[in-house]
């Protein structure tokens, strides 16, 4: 068996202390675990899905439990996305006839010689104040392309090659028709934005048509069964996705001001900079408050040890210097580790990890026996359809919801119907 030298990534780990110390001998096993997976070897797949696929298989196995699988997806995270910053992707990339790196190289039009397309790229999606995550997936879909272009020895800079490419995905790949769309918009605006090339009528060719699917609901007796298999640790966020219409990173990034208990109120930095309030079940108020009570050590425990405060917008953080220290912007569910900001590269506290609210919600539904491919956004999606089987206006979900279009909303009618008034088969008339 071939031989895996952790001990840079474990002197690592002690020198900056981002996880307790008696994690850390776990944290290389997992990683050692990984890299000897065949998942690691997968290098026509992203890190991200390589970790997810190596995530599945744990959750598959029954004598592992929920906070082991937190535990390495975390520890693998960090080993990749922290320690390596990166060096994964340009591993793969040397493995080509032509280095990423010299490949961006050439590709750059002579005004930007020197700069990186990922580079560009990324200083031109923050100057627009692009969320992180669709930083992250833009990136990604532009290196597959300049691997196919590696491959194919085509010129990334033609119309003609986004063309075969989105081909390639849907034809070969397999791909959603969602998934194609991310890609020519990745695709998109590095053509305009960083090359200043217009892709021209070809843009409305390219699109893939999305067809019309009614979301996945659980029926209220689904939901107690599934509340009833959530682990305690996990009870109050998932209980709370349901019981306020949450997406999962609203969830995430909730803030500790942003719960109002005297007014039962939830506010809500939504999707697309919008902002919102929803509802704060009555339910949840005293838990909520207990919890609060319990982070707020951790909260002071950060103050004591003089750990960078948590992560606020550019904007904000030059206005209030001071407000990411303070308790009302401290995370209502916070990481239990501090991690390094990949943006500012500052050691801080994060807010939990949206794997771990998805890893939570899978283990409860499979424990509950729901058929159904239900995930945390299936709980936002049960949330409106009972509200509007209950009576209430469709108009005020929408609001509850942060849907910008009553049309969006729309759909959950579809649902209430068949739920409420579906036809009788002529089989049970015979």
């Amino acid at each position: 068996m071939q031989h895996i030298d952790l001990q840079p990534f474990d002197d690592y780990l002690r020198t900056h202390r981002l996880i307790p110390e008696r994690n850390r001998q776990w944290c290389v096993r997992w990683v050692e675990r990984f890299l000897r997976s065949p998942e690691s070897r997968r290098n026509d797949l992203v890190a991200e899905d390589r970790i997810r696929m190596f995530v599945d298989r744990l959750s598959a196995d029954n004598k592992l439990r929920d906070w082991q699988i937190d535990q390495a997806d975390k520890s693998v995270r960090l080993y990749l996305f922290t320690y390596r910053r990166g060096r994964a992707e340009r591993a793969e990339a040397e493995a080509a006839p032509v280095s990423r790196c010299e490949f961006e190289k050439k590709a750059m039009p002579a005004g930007e010689a020197g700069v990186g397309a990922i580079d560009a790229m990324k200083e031109r999606l923050r100057i627009r104040h692009y969320a992180y995550r669709t930083e992250q997936a833009y990136c990604d879909w532009v290196r597959r392309f300049f691997a196919y272009g590696c491959e194919c020895s085509a010129d990334v800079r033609s119309p003609d090659t986004v063309r075969r490419y989105l081909s390639h995905l849907a034809m070969e790949r397999k791909v959603s028709s969602s998934t194609q769309n991310q890609a020519f918009n990745a695709l998109l605006f590095l053509f305009r934005e960083v090359w200043s090339i217009d892709l021209g009528d070809m843009s409305k060719g390219v699109r893939a048509k999305r067809g019309r699917k009614l979301p996945v609901v659980l029926s209220v007796e689904e939901v107690r069964r599934l509340f009833g298999c959530v682990s305690d640790s996990h009870a109050l966020y998932v209980k709370l996705l349901y019981g306020s219409g949450l997406r999962l990173m609203e969830l995430c990034r909730l803030r500790v001001k942003d719960l109002d208990f005297d007014n039962r109120l939830v506010f809500v930095r939504g999707k697309g900079d919008k902002d919102r309030m929803t509802l704060l079940p009555d339910s949840l108020v005293g838990k909520l408050r207990a919890h609060l009570d319990d982070i707020r050590s951790l909260w002071e425990q950060d103050r004591a040890n003089h750990v960078a405060g948590v992560y606020l917008p550019e904007g904000l953080s030059r206005k209030y210097p001071n407000a990411a220290t303070e308790w009302g912007w401290f995370w209502v569910f916070p990481a239990r580790d501090l991690s390094v900001d990949p943006r500012g590269n500052v050691v801080r506290r994060h807010h939990i990890s949206g794997k771990a609210v998805q890893l939570a919600v899978k283990n409860a539904v499979r424990k509950a026996g729901i058929a159904k491919p239900a995930s945390p956004h299936t709980l936002r999606h049960s949330f409106a359809t009972h509200l509007l089987m209950n009576g209430t206006d469709i108009r005020e979900i929408q609001d509850l919801l942060g849907h910008a279009s009553l049309e969006t909303t729309m759909i959950y009618t579809h649902v209430v119907r068949d739920l409420r008034g579906a036809a009788e088969s002529p089989l049970d008339r015979l």
